[in-house]
């Protein structure tokens, strides 16, 4: 099982791969273009895309020392490193989304300006285009292996396409006479990216101060107290190392029954929750009652 979860995470690095030569190619391309057709929005977009490249970085380094095994200081091994990195993304992605809000709402105290040449729109709908095949690749690679990195990555490649329809229809406004539209879309787009890096910054914090969902908690203490010989749970607690799920209970069995039985209803209770729950460890501690 733990082979399989270290080729999940070299199956991740595509994901991050895929990004990064996305967002490499689209850089290029869009400041170039928008110094050619004299489109700011463009040209922030490419900008915006080069930091997406940093982040891509971030969450490739991530998924690469999440395969290292443990050592001497890391006992548990370095699956959190996947976590890490999706929080660094969030960090970029909310560095972006303030920064397009500071230049949409510094537009509105500028002057008019010439409309810049609608190829400019036709190259950040395109953009939008290539992004979103890039989210739907990840999002699926994403679920696939259970990875939060590569979703991470997937959230942050849906916000870009958001980013790009919104400097097309900016650039469509100001041929139609309506430079307002240019600013507004920059808001909504601003308050988007900011939402998703919020989002993932709060699951990657939840999960690295070992927070666990409580309806798993839930659902695992029923399963166990339903397995033949447990008589009750004392205590019952989760983390995670990454995309893997550990936990920790302390289950009762009857006071009569010798060392081998009670750690035979252990044995079981593992194997349980492993098989059919996918936890990747589980530590059972058994007290008489």
């Amino acid at each position: 099982m733990e082979n399989q979860k270290y080729k999940d995470l070299k199956l991740g690095e595509r994901g991050a791969i895929i990004s990064m030569i996305a967002y490499i190619c689209l850089s290029i391309i869009k400041v170039v273009i928008g110094y050619m057709s004299d489109s700011a929005a463009l040209k922030a977009d490419g900008l915006n895309n080069t930091t997406d490249i940093i982040a891509s970085i971030a969450v490739l380094i991530g998924l690469k020392l999440s395969q290292r095994p443990p050592d001497k200081d890391h006992g548990y091994g370095h699956w959190k490193s996947e976590t890490i990195a999706s929080m660094v993304a969030s960090f970029i992605m909310i560095a972006v989304g303030i920064q397009v809000l500071i230049d949409a709402i510094a537009s509105m105290f500028q002057g008019g300006k010439e409309s810049p040449d609608i190829i400019a729109a036709y190259v950040g709908m395109v953009s939008a285009i290539a992004m979103y095949f890039v989210y739907r690749y990840n999002k699926k690679l994403g679920g696939k292996i259970n990875s939060k990195a590569v979703m991470a990555a997937a959230k942050d490649n849906l916000s870009d396409a958001w980013v790009s329809i919104g400097t097309a229809v900016g650039i469509c406004g100001s041929q139609l006479n309506m430079p307002w539209l240019d600013t507004v879309t920059a808001i909504i787009v601003g308050l988007l990216i900011c939402k998703t890096a919020w989002d993932i910054f709060k699951q990657a914090s939840h999960e690295l101060s070992d927070g666990f969902d409580e309806n798993k908690i839930q659902l695992y203490q029923e399963v166990i107290t339903n397995v033949d010989g447990v008589k009750g749970i004392k205590e019952i607690k989760g983390r995670n190392y990454g995309n893997n799920e550990v936990i920790d209970v302390v289950i009762l069995v009857h006071s009569t029954l010798d060392i081998r039985e009670a750690h035979d209803i252990a044995t079981h209770v593992e194997k349980v929750m492993i098989t059919n729950y996918g936890v990747y460890d589980v530590h059972v501690h058994v007290e008489p009652n």
